[in-house]
This record gives structure tokens, C-alpha cells and sequence, in this order.
């Protein structure tokens, strides 16, 4: 298994697909995650797809461990305040954090400094220590806030990555658009992958 963790947090904006899809291929990926699944995602989760998740961060990490066949301990599901997570700290080991599917919400806290609960500390963490943090919004339209938010983030160096799929590889299912917005996501991250062509 790859010594690099990545940090992948899901938030209740429509598109959980994205999320579960990137966590599959983080772990295909041999990485270690550490995943961050708010209670509105949770939620989501369960409207938008076959699975059912629980509430306890435990029962969650046996599900989709199994689910997506991690390796053990590959896979670590922590609470909305388990501020003990090695997330929480600047000396984690986490090399890069996800926040897929991200609402405007989130955006929002995260743009402005607050630590409410681990997503957003763990983000803030992310950036003081000046690691990669890619911010997969879902919502649409953008308000004036989201844009403004949005540049306040870039500029201190947040990768924005709006999934908005493109349509040149010609999709012809769901799950191939979804595959678009994961591929570039994956390639941020500097993970190999075989979900898209490269252009050209």
C-alpha cells in the first residue's frame, strides 16, 4: 500500500456518485483514505444510490471496506468531531484532501476560516500547511458569495473543480460522465488511472 493518505470528505450536495466513485479508485489506487462523510451526505447517499449508510463512522468503514474491498486499515472513517483524527493536525501524513461532492456551504466555512467540525478543520489544516486541497462543487447557479469565495480559495491555492463533465469522449452512460470528473480529479491528485482517454 501506498505510504501516501488522501483525505476524502463528502458533503450533501447532489452527486454522491462522484465521491463513491473516487473513493473506489483511491482504493484500487492502493492509497490509504481517510474519510469524512457529513450527516447530509450520508443522507444523499442513501437517496441517490444502492448502498445504505449508517450513522456511526465504525459501521461505515466495515461497509464500504467490504464494499469496495479495502485492505485492512486501508480505509478510516472518522465523526463530524472526532477531533482527535490524525486529519485534525498539521502532522498528518494526509498528502492531499477531496472535499467531493462540496456544497456551497462548505465552500463558505472553509473560505472563511471556520472549524465548526473535522471537514472543515481538516480543510483548514490542509491549506495552513499549504497541501493540496481540491474542492469539487456541485450546486448551480453561483451566486456573487460562491464566486467570491471561490477566488478567496484559489488564490491561497484550493484547486476548484466544478463537476461540470465534459461530453468530446462521447458518453453514452451515467457512469461515463461521472468517470470524467473523477479521471481529472485523479489527475490533480497525480494518481494514474485508465478512466478516460487523453485528449488527443
Amino acid at each position: 500500500m501506498s505510504k501516501s493518505a488522501i483525505t476524502l470528505a463528502m458533503t450533501g450536495a447532489s452527486g454522491a456518485a462522484y465521491g463513491l466513485r473516487l473513493l473506489e479508485q483511491l482504493i484500487i489506487a492502493e492509497k490509504k483514505v481517510y474519510l469524512l462523510i457529513s450527516k447530509p451526505a450520508q443522507i444523499v447517499v442513501n437517496m441517490e444510490t444502492s448502498l445504505k449508510i449508517p450513522s456511526r463512522p465504525a459501521e461505515i468503514q466495515a461497509i464500504l471496506s467490504e464494499y469496495y474491498n479495502a485492505k485492512s486499515g486501508q480505509l478510516q472513517v472518522f465523526g463530524r468531531e472526532q477531533w482527535m483524527a490524525p486529519i485534525a493536525s498539521g502532522s498528518s501524513v494526509a498528502s492531499a484532501m477531496v472535499i467531493c461532492p462540496c456544497t456551497s456551504g462548505t465552500l463558505s466555512a472553509i473560505a472563511n476560516g471556520l472549524s465548526h467540525n473535522l471537514i472543515e478543520r481538516a480543510a483548514d489544516v490542509t491549506l495552513k500547511e499549504q497541501r493540496k486541497l481540491i474542492l469539487v462543487h456541485r450546486e448551480t447557479p453561483l451566486s456573487v458569495i460562491n464566486l467570491e469565495n471561490m477566488l478567496k480559495l484559489a488564490k491561497i491555492g484550493a484547486v476548484i473543480l466544478p463537476a461540470n463533465p465534459g461530453f468530446y469522449h462521447n458518453p453514452e452512460k451515467i457512469s461515463e460522465i461521472i468517470d470524467f470528473i473523477v479521471a481529472r480529479i485523479l489527475d490533480h491528485l497525480g494518481i494514474e488511472h485508465d478512466l478516460l482517454a487523453r485528449w488527443g
